[in-house]
C-alpha cells in the first residue's frame, strides 16, 4: 500500500513550536497543495505516532484543532477523513480563537487563571439547558492571547458529565474541543451574542489595558449533533485590538474577526 504523504514529511523535535501545531500545519499544507484530497483518509494515531516519534494526545490536539476548522470530518468506527470544501465553511459559523489566530499567520496562547467544579445558579441552569441544578459544572477563566497580547477574557461553563475527569493540567495542553472530540461531541451550531461595553478595572488588569476602555462582551451557546447544549462561554475583549466585520450577500450572511497586531 503507497504511503500517504503526509507520513513522507517531518516534525522537528527542537523547535519551539509545539509538535501538535507543527502536525496540524503539515496536514493543511498537504490540504492546500492538493496531496490529499477531500475523502482522502488521514493516517490512524498510531500510524502518526510511529511516524513522528510523538504521543496519542500531541495527534488528537493537531486532529481536533483541524475539525474545529471544518478542514476534516471524524466518522465514527471508520477514522478521519479531509472534509468537502462545503464543509470548510464550518470556521464562519463555529468559532474557535485558536483556528482564526492561526489562519491569519499569527500564533495564539491562553493562560489559565481559574479553574472550578460549581453548582449551577438557575440562570446558568436554564442556558445550559440542565435537567436540575445538582448537575455540576465546570467553570474556568482563561486570558486569550496572539503574539503573546492579551486580547480576551474568557471563561467557560460545561457540564462534568460532557468530559469526567478534565483537569486544570489537560485545559494547559490541549484543546477543549480536541477533547471533546475523543468523546464524539462535535459542535454544529451556536448563537452568539455582543455587545459593546466599558472594561471594567479587574478585566482591563488581566488584559494589560486601561480600566474604562472600550471593548465587547460576548456570550455563545454551543449545541452538538443531538442538539443538546454542551458549552456556554462568556467573554470580555478588548476593543482597540478586535474589530469585528458582518458581510452580507444574497445567498447569506458571513461574519469574521481580525486581531491588531
Amino acid at each position: 500500500m503507497e504511503e500517504n504523504p503526509i507520513l513522507s514529511a517531518n516534525l522537528s523535535q527542537d523547535n519551539n513550536t509545539p509538535l501538535y501545531f507543527q502536525l496540524e500545519t503539515l496536514i493543511k499544507r498537504c490540504i492546500s497543495s492538493g496531496l490529499i484530497k477531500p475523502g482522502d483518509m488521514l493516517p490512524s494515531e498510531a500510524e502518526f505516532c510511529r511516524s513522528f516519534g510523538i504521543s496519542r494526545s500531541t495527534v488528537r490536539q493537531a486532529i481536533g484543532e483541524l475539525e474545529e476548522e471544518g478542514l476534516v470530518i471524524r466518522h465514527q468506527g471508520k477514522g478521519t477523513f479531509i472534509a468537502e470544501p462545503k464543509l470548510h465553511r464550518r470556521s464562519e459559523n463555529i468559532y474557535s480563537f485558536t483556528s482564526e489566530a492561526v489562519s491569519m499567520g499569527l500564533h495564539p496562547s491562553s493562560t489559565l487563571v481559574d479553574f472550578a467544579v460549581i453548582r449551577p445558579t438557575e440562570d446558568l441552569r436554564r442556558m445550559l439547558e440542565l435537567q436540575s441544578a445538582d448537575i455540576p459544572v465546570y467553570r474556568f477563566t482563561r486570558i486569550r492571547r496572539v503574539e503573546d497580547v492579551p486580547l480576551m477574557l474568557e471563561t467557560s461553563y460545561y457540564p462534568t458529565y460532557v468530559y469526567p475527569n478534565l483537569t486544570p493540567e489537560l485545559l494547559k495542553t490541549h484543546s477543549v474541543y480536541s477533547l471533546l472530540f475523543e468523546r464524539g461531541i462535535v459542535p454544529v451550531s451556536a448563537v452568539d451574542t455582543y455587545e459593546a461595553v466599558r472594561l471594567e478595572a479587574s478585566e482591563a488588569a488581566l488584559l494589560e489595558t486601561k480600566a474604562g476602555s472600550a471593548g465587547f462582551s460576548h456570550q455563545r451557546i454551543t449545541r452538538c449533533e443531538n442538539g443538546e447544549v454542551f458549552e456556554l462561554t462568556q467573554s470580555v475583549m478588548r476593543g482597540d485590538r478586535m474589530k469585528l466585520e458582518i458581510g452580507m450577500h444574497r445567498d447569506g450572511v458571513s461574519f469574521a474577526r481580525s486581531f491588531d497586531r
